[in-house]
């Protein structure tokens, strides 16, 4: 099946509509190996003779996401959202607060977790998503722990 065909397949399967910019933005997100900015991708897409204006890609991602097409992960003190093609993997990532690096990791650490609050509460989990945040190698710990939370709580005081 070719991509086009795919790329149809799955928003038909959402109820949208096969535009020429969704394609564009879902070949490109497929081809890329790292999350990447609704920035770099209309750059990406403008570099490849793609006639889109950066709005339409932020609107395109946005429906994307909503319909479960495109992940989006939001690195905190970055004010950036990140995307990718979701390929129905289950992923998790760990994102450097840093350089804003966003690297996966293997294996679910909340499978357990997630029978238990369905036979603790009687909760049905239909799904979660895991970011941790830190530093990653190549930056190494340069703020102490003290000095960044996701968690506004966290820093009274500090």
């Amino acid at each position: 099946m070719g991509a086009k065909s795919h790329y149809n397949d799955v928003l038909k399967e959402r109820n949208l509509k096969a535009t020429k910019h969704r394609f564009a933005i879902l070949e490109a997100l497929e081809n890329c190996k790292i999350p990447v900015t609704a920035e770099d991708l209309y750059i990406k897409l403008k570099r490849d003779g793609i006639s889109i204006s950066l709005s339409t890609v932020y609107r395109c991602l946005e429906t994307l996401h909503k319909k479960g097409i495109v992940i989006k992960s939001n690195i905190p003190d970055y004010n950036k959202a990140v995307f990718e093609y979701n390929h129905n993997e289950h992923r998790h990532h760990m994102i450097c607060i840093k350089c804003h690096k966003m690297q996966p990791v293997n294996g679910c650490p909340l499978e357990e977790f997630e029978k238990f609050i369905e036979s603790k509460f009687d909760f049905t989990v239909k799904g979660h998503n895991l970011e941790v945040y830190g530093y990653c190698s190549g930056c190494g710990s340069k703020e102490t722990a003290s000095n960044y939370s996701c968690c506004p709580e966290r820093n009274e005081g500090s």
